[in-house]
C-alpha cells in the first residue's frame, strides 16, 4: 500500500518506517527542510534504537518532501502525526493539526480516488470529528465517510523501543465509522499479529488518554509509597516486586525513582485535567499524580544535602539528561528540575548524557548554558566526588563509583555496590 505521513517527529518517523518494514511505500511530509534532507539521505533526524539501520536497509522505499500535493496524490492512506503541544493552561494546541487538515483537504478536492485520512496525533475526545472533519470537508468540498475515509489510530510507542513497539504492539486501536476505512486499515495492519480493537472515533481518542493517565498515576502512586518506604528503611523495589506478582496489578511501571517526563505523560495528563474541568468534573486523582511527580525529583537534592549541607561552590556531577535511556528526548526531563535547583543552591554542575546533551542545552538555555558538559561519565567522576544519577543509561552500570557520594534516582546497581556513600531515592 502507498502511505503518506504528515510530520516526521518520533511518532511520524517510526510509524512511517514501520510501514516500510511491513512492505509499504511511504512519503513523509514535513516543513523542516533539514529533516527532509536527512530522511532522503537515510539519516534519522532523531535517535531511536534500530532506526538508523532500518532507514539504510530500505532506502528507496520511502522519501520525504514538503509538498502535500505530491504526497497525497501518490498515496492511498494519510497519517497525521504532527505535534499537539501544551498551552500554559494545560490544554492542547491544535494549530499543527488544523494546518495539516487544511492542506490535506485542499489536495483531496483534486483527488477522485477514495482516500483515507488517519489521525495518529494524540488529541482529546471529539477532536477528530469536531475539528479535523469539518476542515477536511470545507477544504475538499467532500463528505467524510462517503467521499473520503476518516479514522483515529492512537499510538502507544515507548521512546527508545518505539520501532519494536510498532511492530510488536500489545494492541492496535482503530476508531472508524465507515466500512471502507475499516477494510483499508485492516489490510495495512494485517501483517502485525496483535489484538485489533475497532471502536468509534471518540472512544479511540479516549483510550489513549486513559492509558497514559493510568500509567502516570501508577508511577506516582509507586513513588508516594516509595517515599514512605524510604523513611521506614524499607526497599520499595522489593515491596513492588511482591505487589506486582498479583495478576490483577502486574509489575510494570513500579520502578520507583524521581518520576515521569517525556513528550506524552505530562502533556496528556494535563490536557485530560483541563478537559475534565472544562466539562465540570474535578479530576482529583490526576491532579495528585501530577503533584507527586513535580515534587519527586527534588528528593535527590534533599538526600544530597544530608551529606553535603552546603552546596555553594561545590561541583556536582549529573549523569543523565534524557527523560529516559535510549533516547535523546529531553522534553519534561527530571534533569531540568534537579539542575535548576542545584544552580539555585550555588552549586556548579558538570553533566553527561550519551545522546541528549545537545538537546538539553537547546531546550533549556536558562540552565543548559550555565553548566559544563563532559565527554564521558568517567570524566564526570574525575571532576567531582558528588554524583547524581538521573537517567539509567546502561553504560552507567559499567562504572566504578568508589570514593564517591552517589545519590541515585534510578537504581543503578553498580553505584549501589561500589559508591563510598550511596543513597537511593525510594530504597
Amino acid at each position: 500500500m502507498k502511505v503518506s505521513v504528515i510530520g516526521s517527529g518520533y511518532v511520524g518517523l517510526v510509524t512511517g518506517m514501520g510501514f516500510v518494514k511491513l512492505g509499504n511505500e511511504v512519503i513523509f511530509v514535513d516543513v523542516d527542510e533539514g529533516k527532509i534532507s536527512m530522511i532522503n539521505n537515510a539519516e534519522p533526524p532523531i535517535y531511536e534504537e534500530g532506526l538508523d539501520e532500518l532507514m539504510k536497509e530500505f532506502k528507496g522505499r520511502y522519501r520525504a518532501t514538503n509538498d502535500y500535493r505530491e504526497a497525497i496524490l501518490n498515496s492511498e492512506v494519510t497519517f497525521i502525526c504532527v505535534g499537539t503541544p501544551s498551552r500554559e493552561d494545560g490544554s492542547i494546541d491544535l494549530t499543527y493539526i488544523e494546518q495539516a487538515s487544511r492542506e490535506i483537504g485542499k489536495v483531496l478536492r483534486e483527488k477522485s480516488d477514495y482516500h483515507t485520512v488517519v489521525v495518529k496525533s494524540t488529541v482529546l475526545p471529539g477532536t477528530t470529528e469536531n475539528v479535523v472533519k469539518p476542515i477536511l470537508e470545507d477544504e475538499s468540498g467532500k463528505k467524510a465517510f462517503k467521499d473520503f475515509g476518516l479514522a483515529m489510530n492512537p499510538e502507544f510507542l515507548r521512546e527508545g523501543v518505539a520501532l519494536r513497539d510498532f511492530l510488536n504492539p500489545d494492541r492496535i486501536v482503530i476508531g472508524v465509522q465507515d466500512e471502507r476505512t475499516k477494510r483499508a486499515l485492516e489490510e495495512l495492519y494485517a501483517p502485525i499479529n496483535a489484538p485489533k480493537l475497532f471502536t468509534d472515533i471518540k472512544t479511540a481518542e479516549m483510550i489513549k488518554y486513559a492509558s497514559n493517565a493510568f500509567l502516570a498515576t501508577k508511577i506516582s502512586f509507586a513513588n508516594e509509597i516509595g517515599n514512605i518506604c524510604k523513611k521506614l528503611g524499607i526497599d520499595s523495589w522489593k515491596v513492588f516486586e511482591g505487589v506486582g506478582l498479583d495478576h490483577r496489578i502486574s509489575p510494570h511501571f513500579f520502578r520507583t525513582g524521581i518520576g515521569w517526563g517525556g513528550s506524552c505523560f505530562p502533556k496528556d495528563v494535563r490536557a485530560l485535567i483541563n478537559k475534565a474541568e472544562e466539562i465540570g468534573e474535578e479530576p482529583v486523582i490526576l491532579k495528585a499524580a501530577v503533584e507527586v511527580n513535580e515534587r519527586q525529583p527534588l528528593k535527590l537534592i534533599e538526600l544530597l544535602m544530608k551529606h553535603v549541607p552546603e552546596l555553594g561552590g561545590k561541583t556536582v556531577g549529573v549523569l543523565g539528561l534524557a527523560f529516559k535511556p535510549d533516547t535523546d528526548d529531553v522534553r519534561e526531563t527530571r534533569a531540568y528540575a534537579v539542575i535548576k535547583k542545584l544552580l539555585e543552591e550555588g552549586a556548579e554542575v558538570i553533566a553527561y548524557d550519551p545522546q541528549a546533551m545537545k538537546n538539553f542545552k537547546r531546550f533549556y538555555p536558562d540552565v543548559g548554558e550555565k553548566i559544563a558538559y563532559a565527554e564521558s561519565a568517567e570524566d564526570v567522576l574525575r571532576a567531582t566526588d558528588v554524583v547524581l544519577l538521573v537517567t539509567e543509561w546502561r553504560e552507567f552500570e559499567e562504572i566504578d563509583y568508589s570514593g564517591k557520594i552517589v545519590i541515585d534516582g534510578r537504581r543503578v546497581r553498580k553505584a549501589e555496590e561500589t559508591a563510598e556513600v550511596y543513597e537511593g531515592v525510594c530504597w
